[in-house]
């Protein structure tokens, strides 16, 4: 978790420049079409505002020194599954808690295993502003589909 002003300072400055190489040369026309209601670009403030930043790290393999002394990296299963279901139940623990998150995932995610000195078997996974909703806070009016249209029976 980070909470300090200038780390939390040299993320955003590391996503917004992620983020403005792909809405401006990388991001395909359809895809800003569909974000336009939204009103979401590569300007990342929240970054610095929350009063903290969650980053979850996923560990594809961990190193391991072996009795002879040689190192191999020691693969771990179900990486993508595990982390996202850990994900999910501690976004629903923060909302429950009263909290407001954000899930962001600026590509590449590189810079924060820079920015936050991990070592190179920790990937960055996900970004997680957190804190309480301020007073103006925007809510977009998403419409979800009916239970009808995605529940399949058999």
């Amino acid at each position: 978790m980070v909470g300090d002003p200038q780390v939390k300072k040299k993320i955003r400055h590391a996503a917004e420049a992620e983020e403005r190489a792909f809405y401006e040369r990388l991001a395909p026309g359809e895809w800003l079409a569909d974000l336009a209601p939204l009103g979401t670009d590569w300007h990342k403030p929240f970054l610095e505002t929350a009063p903290y930043l969650i980053v979850v790290f996923r560990l594809d393999y961990e190193p391991e020194r072996l009795a002879d002394g040689t190192a191999r990296a020691h693969k771990n299963y179900y990486v993508q599954e595990s982390v996202g279901i850990a994900v999910g139940i501690l976004l629903t623990a923060l909302h429950t808690a009263g909290l407001a998150t954000l899930t962001h995932t600026p590509s590449p995610m590189g810079f924060l295993a820079r920015i936050l000195g991990r070592p190179k078997h920790e990937r960055p996974y996900l970004l997680i502003p957190v804190g309480y909703p301020a007073r103006d806070a925007r809510v977009p009016d998403i419409v979800r589909k009916p239970l009808s249209e995605v529940r399949v029976v058999v």
